[in-house]
């Protein structure tokens, strides 16, 4: 009797389990089960992250009329030969400089090809055929019917996206929200065959416009010299600041180095201004009052604190956007990549001696609220917080740092590595850490 007894209950708890489990199926799994409100929610999200992703990978907001119209950058990657002007940019060109190519667009033929040495990639032609199957990241060439580039037109992918390196360095499945610490962006634009938009803007030489872009090298990008016109730091130091990932971003709200808007208007911020995209961006911190106009005077003069594009488009993509940034996670790092046990031990002083969680609160290893600092706050100098209107630093998140250790830490790489960010910050808190602490919190901030 006892035996059919306890036979019995583990019955009815078996029951009782497969019932909650069909139960919690039916909420999460089942759509069927789910009111029609929940259903609309659930297709919103999937339609927001489809559509966002082709947009941060291909939607180019007219700036082909800057790039290609203006600029004529297209006619500097044809080369002579394919109509264009000058040598031409290489494929072997095109990843020395950075950029990347997707390795899905490629067709299987082209990728045996590629294998068995038969492609030449001294040719300028063969980037403009990558042009043409849409496979270099970022980057959009028009071609007429008899397939002669007539221009170029830029994605968000060009900064914020890698590859995986899978079939050759440089060449790979993509990697959206990673930063693209190898793209030297000032280089590929001044071989511009026409800077004078540059020079018309800045009110200086061609020859200067050169200096500038070059001086920012791999990772770095100014996106503040249009405004304020500041073209070098103290000391004649690059004033560009690295590429930041837009990945993990979810929960964060300040975006950039030093928090001059959220995502959505950095979205807006760089499509308009620095794409020269046609649509609308507004700002008044950057403009139309006596302030703004002593601190940005070259976007007082030029109005792009107020810029009304027509037709916009932009803003109609901004929603879709933010959602799929917001998708994208922090990518965990690689197995064997640190010393699991140093790192456990890392965690202990990262939340404890260290004070690092005090600011970097996980998990969003940044403040939830106004995540922003004085730059006295963090023992640095305020060249760049003073570009922004913030006139502060923004606490980085720090997941997926290991994606992004090219270039150095903070905000001009001033850092090389995170053994030297740690010091930095024993020395100006005092902490006292030992040279272990300090070995052990650099490993966790790999395993993050």
């Amino acid at each position: 009797m006892r035996a059919l007894a306890l036979a019995s209950t583990v019955g009815l708890s078996v029951i009782a389990f497969t019932m909650l489990a069909g139960a919690d199926e039916g909420r999460d799994g089942d759509e069927r089960a789910l009111s029609q409100n929940d259903r609309n929610i659930n297709a919103h999200a999937r339609n927001a992250v489809a559509e966002g992703r082709q947009i941060f990978r291909f939607d180019t907001f007219g700036s082909e009329a800057f790039f290609g119209d203006a600029l004529q950058l297209h006619k500097a990657i044809a080369g002579a030969k394919n109509g264009g002007v000058g040598p031409g940019v290489s494929p072997k060109t095109a990843l020395a400089v950075g950029l990347k190519v997707d390795v899905d667009a490629l067709p299987n033929q082209l990728k045996a090809q590629l294998k068995a040495g038969k492609v030449n990639l001294d040719d300028p032609a063969t980037t403009l055929a990558l042009l043409k199957l849409n496979a270099v990241l970022g980057l959009t060439g028009r071609f007429d019917s008899s397939g002669r580039i007539t221009s170029l037109g830029t994605q968000c992918a060009l900064c914020h996206s890698r590859v995986d390196d899978s079939f050759a360095p440089g060449i790979g499945k993509r990697l959206d929200g990673w930063a693209n610490r190898d793209l030297n962006v000032g280089l590929i634009v001044s071989l511009a065959p026409n800077l004078k938009p540059f020079t018309d803007l800045l009110q200086v030489d061609e020859a200067t416009v050169k200096k500038v872009l070059t001086s920012w090298g791999p990772g770095c990008y100014d996106a503040w010299l249009d405004k304020d016109g500041k073209a070098f730091a103290p000391g004649g130091k690059r004033a560009c600041t690295l590429i930041p990932p837009a990945f993990g971003l979810a929960g964060v709200n300040l975006h950039t180095w030093t928090g001059s808007g959220s995502v959505p208007y950095w979205n807006a911020y760089v499509a308009v201004t620095q794409q020269h995209g046609s649509g609308v961006f507004f700002d008044l911190r950057l403009g139309g009052t006596r302030d703004s106009e002593a601190q940005y005077p070259v976007a007082a003069r030029s109005g792009s604190f107020n810029v009304r594009g027509t037709p916009d488009l932009v803003t109609s993509k901004l929603g879709a956007l933010h959602f799929y940034q917001l998708a994208i996670p922090a990518p965990t790092p690689p197995k064997g990549s640190f010393n699991t046990a140093a790192a456990a031990r890392g965690k202990e002083v990262f939340n404890g001696r260290a004070q690092c969680s005090t600011c970097h609160v996980p998990p969003l290893f940044t403040e939830p609220g106004h995540n922003l600092h004085t730059p006295a706050e963090i023992g640095v100098d305020s060249f760049q917080a003073d570009r922004s209107p913030t006139h502060m630093y923004r606490t980085s998140p720090l997941a997926g740092l290991w994606t992004h250790q090219t270039g150095g830490f903070y905000h001009d790489g001033r850092f090389a590595t995170l053994a030297a960010v740690i010091d930095h910050y024993d020395n100006t808190l005092r902490l006292g850490l030992t040279s272990q602490e300090k070995s052990e919190l650099v490993e966790y901030l790999k395993s993050l």
